[in-house]
């Protein structure tokens, strides 16, 4: 047995001869697939920038690009940056130093196999970091020449193509420039963007979450955008709906509520047409505090690259009241003004509102602390709107110039409401019906307004009630709902019957002194105080030891 053991060892020797030539091949395979994967990547390196740079006409940079093999190939690429292309730094002076797309880190995966002269199938690119910056408008109408022709020589690289089946994208920033003097640029978050069928000249279907700057609030949005405009990224189509959630408008002073919208979307980015809807159940003026629920369905044009406007029409609903609005948003810049003062710039909302047959209360209640308006009625309003830029509150900035007609009004204060019934009843000639008549009495008041400063001007207002038809002119200031109006009450009675009674015998031979146009009598008026302690100027007790005074004179 001792003499078997060396054939024993010589027999199992051939094992381990095939074990260590495995072992090499395996070494010998490790050093083959490490030196293809080193000549890969900068094959695959140079053919992503040859092709990024052939697409957008411009200068590619790539800092690190790496490939691995397990299961298919795995590619990572580190600090991607596109410059603009030459031609629109020529026509448009865009700043060279800048890149026009900026991506921190990229991953891809791809399978194993490849065939020469068909593309390289991706399922999935992952990017994260992406930064864009859309640059402004070209002033001329000139193009950017033909692909490739700023290319400066051929490619020894082999052309490779790919197909991308989808782009995920994490932590975005868009910034869109403008190319008017002193206004900031458009800026936006996007959390996340999942893009479908991706390709370089073909539409790109895609989901997204962002957030909007002004109000801000999450956006969630799926549509198709592409392709790509080279020559003018302001020009690249976009399409899809959207919907804008918890928007909170407290971010404009004066006034708050939080917001939601939901549309349709179509165009190019500089030139959108957007159909949607909002919903404000919480809308207030801060100032005031009182909530009134508001809904619009608009449709609106918006320049994408600057957030400009235009708003044909805004059909809306405040409490019961409907109402239409039509005009624009537009961004102004800074001014400096003669003076060497400067002027804020932001944006400006001009505005045609035109109210038909709407309810006052809804109105006034958005201007009361407590929720109880001055007046209701049938109202029927045109006006121009204007807000400026500012930092101020919103009404104090509000500018107004129209007219309206309010029917069917009454005063919710019973203390008014009862001077203005017994106003009627003696103008009527029915003194002993004065008191506490106000309940059933109806008035109409028209005129011009305007508004500025938080004051509201009244140049020319007629109330109206059975009997009395009053001339005023003055202010009401919102801030506290002051009062200061002045003018003429024509009253369809004279003095005599006015007061009634003995009192009134006696006065006949003093009504020839009131009668003026027409008028049974004619009389000085003022009302002034608040909205919440008014103060009427017409002393029916001493009115027969008066004289004749001119109109708009205080009593």
């Amino acid at each position: 047995m001792v003499a078997g053991r060396p054939a024993k060892k010589r027999k199992h020797r051939w094992l381990w001869w095939v074990g260590g030539a495995v072992l090499l091949a395996l070494i010998v395979l490790g050093v083959a697939i490490t030196v293809a994967i080193r000549r890969a990547e900068p094959m695959l390196r140079a053919a992503i920038v040859e092709k990024l740079e052939e697409h957008f006409h411009a200068r590619v940079e790539l800092d690190s690009f790496h490939v691995s093999f397990s299961n298919g190939v795995w590619a990572e690429g580190k600090g991607l940056r596109i410059w603009p292309p030459k031609k629109m730094a020529q026509e448009n002076g865009v700043d060279m130093t800048k890149p026009l797309i900026r991506l921190k880190d990229f991953r891809f995966h791809a399978p194993l196999h490849y065939k020469p002269g068909e593309p390289i199938r991706i399922s999935v690119v992952h990017l994260v970091g992406l930064d864009v910056d859309v640059p402004p408008k070209p002033h001329t109408g000139h193009r950017a020449e033909p692909a490739g022709e700023e290319s400066t020589a051929p490619s020894a690289t082999p052309m490779l193509s790919f197909v991308v089946n989808s782009i995920v994208c994490n932590d975005a920033h868009l910034t869109i420039e403008t190319s008017k003097p002193g206004k900031l640029p458009l800026e936006f978050d996007i959390a996340h963007v999942n893009l479908r069928n991706a390709s370089a000249n073909n539409a790109m279907h895609f989901d997204a979450q962002l957030t909007n700057p002004r109000p801000a609030g999450t956006i969630v949005t799926s549509g198709s955008f592409g392709p790509w405009a080279v020559d003018d990224p302001g020009e690249s189509p976009v399409e899809g709906e959207y919907r804008f959630e918890h928007a909170d408008l407290g971010v404009f002073k004066g006034i708050a509520g939080t917001l939601d919208s939901t549309g349709m979307y179509q165009g190019v980015l500089r030139n959108i047409e957007v159909d949607g809807q909002t919903h404000t159940p919480d809308f207030k003026l801060t100032h005031f505090g009182t909530a009134v629920p508001l809904e619009t369905t608009f449709h609106a044009t918006v320049d994408g690259t600057n957030g400009d406007t235009w708003l044909h029409p805004v059909r809306a609903t405040l409490g019961q009241s409907h109402f239409t609005a039509d005009g624009e948003i537009v961004g102004i810049p800074v001014q400096t003004l003669r003076n060497g003062s400067t002027r804020p710039g932001g944006h400006e909302i001009a505005l045609n509102v035109n109210i038909v047959k709407g309810q006052m209360e809804d109105f006034l209640r958005l201007t009361s602390g407590s929720g109880t308006p001055i007046l209701t009625g049938e109202l029927t309003l045109k006006t121009k709107l204007e807000i400026p830029p500012g930092v101020g509150p919103v009404p104090d900035k509000i500018k107004l110039d129209g007219n309206f007609l309010l029917e069917d009004a009454a005063f919710t204060s019973a203390k008014v409401q009862n001077e203005v019934g017994e106003l009627s009843m003696r103008g009527q000639g029915q003194p002993k019906d004065a008191k506490n008549a106000g309940e059933d009495v109806r008035s109409a008041i028209e005129g011009n307004f305007t508004m500025a400063d938080g004051t509201i001007t009244l140049p020319n207002l007629k109330y109206t009630v059975p009997g009395a038809e009053i001339d005023l002119k003055g202010t009401y200031g919102v801030d506290g709902g002051t009062l200061n109006f002045k003018g003429t009450a024509r009253m369809g009675a004279t003095v005599s019957k006015m007061v009634g009674g003995w009192k009134g015998f006696l006065l006949k031979p003093a009504d020839r002194f009131f009668k003026k146009d027409g008028a049974g009598t004619l009389v000085p008026i003022h009302i002034d105080g608040t909205e919440h302690d008014p103060h009427f100027g017409v002393d029916f007790k001493k009115i027969g030891h008066t004289s004749p005074q001119v109109p708009g004179d205080s009593q």
